[in-house]
């Protein structure tokens, strides 16, 4: 993307939520073939659903408007009212998605501490239940991959597969909420298939890292995929001319993916300059995607957060004590030297005793 694209005012590392689509893509959506994907007929959505399937050597594919719905979709698909879900206790099905889990499904939720992310096969299989019949069922196991507050960490393919042979043993279904997952791909040098293989569903975005502006993909089995688009309508997820937004998204899978490794390169760069700045807490070596995370023991992020606005540099403070920034594709090596450079002056000021500010 162009400076002119990008635009001349702040870098913007609040999240890779926040690109524009570029030229080329804008192009690719005013030419785009489109139907009523309501009443099955546009064929560029048609067409990317199956290339998506197949990508991910599922039988099927399910276009939808965020990766929030995709979750709650599976979650839906996959549990019956009173059931109980497994989970890391940062993952975003649990703590951003509006308690949807409640809301749409009536499930409860066992949560699990795991500093990477993704909790050992092991203290999964010891949270399931019993077949007491004052418990819950334990009925689904959801992972995170990347995991957004783990700082952007990979699942790793085998402790993927170990999850699986957990699930399968134990008789529950396995969903993976992969709203990076072609960050992990690319990370790891790992086709999207073999994560696909572990799981029973899927979703990934299309507005995070790939940088389209609306759209997710759930994929699954086909029976899966066919009750699916039932709960998508009755959530009011079913969209017409959808074509449009599915011709960004194919633009996207043709040019974008492997650019990711760009956006890591940057953040591993604005990590490794961030952790020798005073007051901030950061290692380098656990920066696996596109997210750093900065550590503020003196619970001065929000702060740290208004003095970056003031110098053009858009972060977020997600607690007291943690500031975040993500890296994609509206920012550029400029864009990196600048935060670090507004980081520098902005924690020494900080750190400057009092009235010498």
């Amino acid at each position: 993307m162009t400076p002119a694209e990008r635009g001349s005012g702040d870098a913007d590392f609040r999240s890779d939520t926040v690109t524009r689509p570029c030229a080329a893509m804008r192009a690719a959506m005013a030419a785009a073939v489109v139907g009523d994907d309501v009443l099955g007929d546009d064929p560029t959505v048609l067409r990317l659903q199956e290339r998506v399937a197949a990508q991910c050597g599922m039988e099927a594919a399910l276009f939808v408007p965020s990766g929030t719905m995709g979750n709650q979709v599976a979650v839906k698909l996959h549990t019956q009212p009173g059931e109980e879900l497994i989970c890391e206790e940062r993952s975003h099905v649990w703590v951003n998605e509006a308690g949807g889990l409640g809301l749409i499904s009536g499930v409860q939720t066992k949560t699990l501490a795991a500093p990477s992310g993704c909790p050992e096969p092991a203290a999964i299989e010891a949270a399931i239940r019993d077949e007491d019949v004052h418990h819950p069922r334990t009925a689904l196991v959801v992972i995170e991959n990347t995991h957004n507050y783990a700082g952007g960490r990979v699942v790793p393919l085998p402790r993927l597969a170990a999850i699986r042979a957990v699930a399968r043993r134990r008789g529950l279904k396995l969903h993976l909420d992969g709203a990076r997952l072609w960050n992990a791909v690319v990370a790891t040098k790992t086709p999207i298939a073999r994560f696909a293989a572990e799981v029973d569903t899927l979703t990934f975005c299309f507005s995070k890292g790939l940088g389209c502006p609306v759209g997710s993909m759930l994929v699954g089995s086909r029976r899966d995929i066919e009750r699916a688009r039932r709960i998508r309508k009755a959530l009011g997820g079913g969209m017409r001319q959808v074509g449009i937004l599915a011709a960004a998204a194919e633009f996207a899978l043709d040019h974008l993916v492997e650019r990711l490794a760009d956006d890591h390169a940057r953040a591993r760069r604005l990590a490794t300059a961030f952790a020798a700045l005073p007051g901030c807490r950061v290692d380098p070596a656990t920066v696996e995607t596109n997210i750093v995370f900065v550590e503020r023991p003196a619970a001065d992020a929000g702060e740290l957060e208004r003095r970056l606005a003031a110098a053009g540099v858009r972060a977020i403070a997600l607690a007291a004590d943690r500031l975040r920034f993500v890296t994609h594709r509206d920012v550029g090596d400029g864009e990196v030297a600048r935060a670090i450079e507004a980081m520098e002056m902005a924690t020494r000021a900080l750190a400057a005793p009092a009235g010498r500010d």
